[in-house]
């Protein structure tokens, strides 16, 4: 089998099972490798170390598919993968009474570049590594294999596929897709977008925030930012909540959103929907003397690299800034960071920055992360990448 050679001293992370071995890592090649191709990694004395995905194009040359020297990376092998990550989350979908759910998380389940959604029959994969692509027929035979009824469609439109030397792809790969689906969760009833819906569909990672929220909302006027389809208002809604204001920049998200009130039966004389720009609102709003009992910011991802984390930074603390200065005394802020590369720690540091700046005074009376379907494993902490605050002002 084609290897790679790591350069002395370099295997320390492949011991401790990280699965990404960086170009900078690599002393040389031996044998013929395409993308894709599986190859032996091997320490600088030529012990054995791992089996990987190889990747000429991107400066993650390789993601280990296995640390154990027999493994085959064959059908089987995918179908392993499925079935233990499904043995590790199905109390999720009793927990929650809910019939979507992540499967299959990346380098967290242990397969680099794959992501697969479940959205009641329907699954969607993403595969945004070499590797990944190389076995999209293995991936599809393992997921008929366990749900013979299953739809699969891929959604692969993600510019992270250019750093693997791959062009982004939405294709249906077995199955007739719907353009929606209705998934429950905690009792609450969401249409996702299989077709224009961000990501797979839909945000999976905020189910156990979106429960949370609603707790505090009973009663309150409620403002969700960068609402996408709603579902944070819908959670407060059904909890109880006086007024819901969603805010958006996609008339889709919001259309989608509308039905998501009508098809719970909920009172849609509560909720209103805006089309606008969440800063310029925010300060307009400021500027009017407006002000609600509950703020939720959920962003869109402000640091995609390393390079432009203090840009981020200010942008998540004036963001911060304009609604800490917007809520009723004893009011509640919800906000998150869905950004990998913004470390917990900072980003409480901002948001206690932007209450000094807005004069207010924070309490952090909780931190949240990811839903647990979406875990983070002890050999991957970049895996960790959705932070919440829950901030009493």
């Amino acid at each position: 089998m084609p290897a790679i050679i790591l350069k002395l001293e370099r295997e320390k992370s492949m011991l401790r099972r990280h699965p990404w071995i960086f170009e900078g890592a690599i002393e040389r090649t031996e044998g013929r490798m395409k993308s894709g191709d599986t190859v032996d990694v091997l320490a600088n004395d030529g012990t054995w170390l791992a089996k990987a995905a190889f990747s000429p194009e991107s400066q993650i040359r390789a993601r280990v598919w296995s640390f154990t020297k027999a493994e085959v990376i064959d059908n089987v092998f995918f179908k392993r993968k499925l079935e233990n990550a499904l043995a590790r989350k199905q109390e999720i979908l009793s927990k929650h009474k809910t019939n979507a759910f992540r499967l299959i998380a990346a380098e967290a389940d242990g397969l680099p570049g794959i992501t697969i959604d479940v959205y009641v029959n329907v699954f969607v994969v993403q595969l945004l590594s070499a590797g990944a692509e190389k076995h999209r027929s293995k991936i599809q035979w393992a997921i008929l294999q366990l749900f013979p009824d299953a739809i699969i469609h891929e959604r692969s439109d993600v510019d992270v596929r250019k750093k693997e030397g791959l062009t982004p792809l939405v294709q249906t790969l077995h199955g007739e897709l719907p353009d929606t689906v209705v998934i429950e969760e905690n009792g609450v009833k969401i249409c996702v977008d299989l077709i224009n819906g961000h990501k797979t569909g839909f945000y999976l990672d905020q189910r156990e925030n979106r429960r949370i929220a609603a707790s505090y909302c009973a009663g309150k006027s409620v403002l969700n930012c960068f609402s996408f389809t709603g579902t944070f208002g819908l959670y407060a809604l059904a909890a109880g909540a006086s007024e819901i204001i969603n805010v958006d920049a996609s008339q889709s998200a919001l259309d989608l959103s509308a039905k998501n009130v009508a098809i719970n039966g909920l009172d849609e004389s509560k909720v209103s929907h805006l089309k606008r720009d969440v800063f310029e609102l925010l300060r307009e709003y400021k500027e009017a003397g407006t002000s609600f009992d509950v703020i939720v910011l959920d962003p869109p991802k402000f640091v995609d690299s390393k390079h432009n984390l203090n840009k981020a930074s200010r942008g998540y603390k004036d963001i911060n800034r304009l609604a800490l200065s917007l809520l009723n005394p004893n009011g509640t802020l919800l906000t998150f960071s869905c950004s990998g590369l913004m470390p917990q720690d900072l980003f409480q540091k901002i948001v206690a920055d932007a209450a000094l700046d807005a004069q207010r005074d924070v309490y952090f009376v909780q931190r949240l992360a990811q839903s647990e379907d979406h875990p983070v494993s002890g050999n991957f902490p970049e895996g960790y990448y959705l932070k919440g605050l829950v901030c009493k002002v």
